[in-house]
């Protein structure tokens, strides 16, 4: 495949999640599959990188939710088609996470988003749904023994919940990483809430845990 044609299909790929089209997403996936095209790299550039273009229409209020889930379904008709094909590199560090909204909130899209690009790299992801109980988190990663806790708030009724939980989950587990991100979410939170880290959206959150875990494996941490 021509790098040509490989950029025009992670444009099209890109294009039909945010303007919200699954019927041409997911042709634009089966032409990827047919052609052998990488379906890693047609996930990551492709598929999240129109998501990254729709969370910033999310944040400037030039979509709103109904627009954003639509975004979605697009974005999973080619992701249901592309990941039986998606390679992860040999050699790869991969984790578990425990993945949940936090109590009181049922703003998942941003969680359901992390889950597929993180299964889609390999990752084993315990998904806890959304509206969940404190304790639950402590339970899953208890019982998991996963690297890295990651929690959701889209407001800042349910962010408050994080404060709280961290030092329960820490003081079962003090190697674990937790990421925390949501709207309400700055890096200010993070060093008051006692988080390791947050990032902005699904790619970059793949980025910080890669790093926290190859931190962990090297005992750095």
């Amino acid at each position: 495949m021509t790098n040509e044609r490989e950029q025009e299909l992670i444009k099209r790929l890109q294009e039909a999640v945010i303007n919200y089209k699954p019927a041409d997403a997911k042709k634009a996936a089966e032409e990827a599959i047919a052609e052998g095209a990488d379906a890693y790299k047609m996930t990551m550039e492709g598929l999240a990188g129109g998501m990254e273009v729709v969370s910033e229409k999310f944040d400037t209020h030039e979509y709103f939710v109904p627009e954003t889930l639509l975004c979605a379904k697009a974005l999973y008709a080619a992701l249901d088609l592309l990941k039986p094909f998606i390679k992860v590199q040999e050699g790869t560090v991969r984790g578990q996470v425990v993945l949940g909204v936090m109590q009181g909130d049922v703003h998942d899209l941003g969680k359901n988003i992390i889950k597929a690009i993180f299964e889609a790299s390999g990752w084993t992801v315990h998904d806890l749904g959304r509206d969940v109980p404190l304790k639950k988190f402590v339970e899953e990663q208890m019982k998991t023994d996963s690297d890295i806790v990651m929690l959701s708030a889209m407001m800042t009724t349910s962010m408050v919940g994080i404060k709280k939980l961290i030092p329960m989950i820490k003081e079962k587990n003090p190697k674990v990483k937790i990421m925390i991100g949501g709207a309400p979410i700055t890096d200010k939170t993070v060093s008051e809430y006692g988080a390791d880290v947050t990032a902005d959206n699904a790619p970059n959150a793949l980025k910080e845990a890669m790093k926290m875990l190859d931190a962990l494996r090297k005992g750095k941490m």
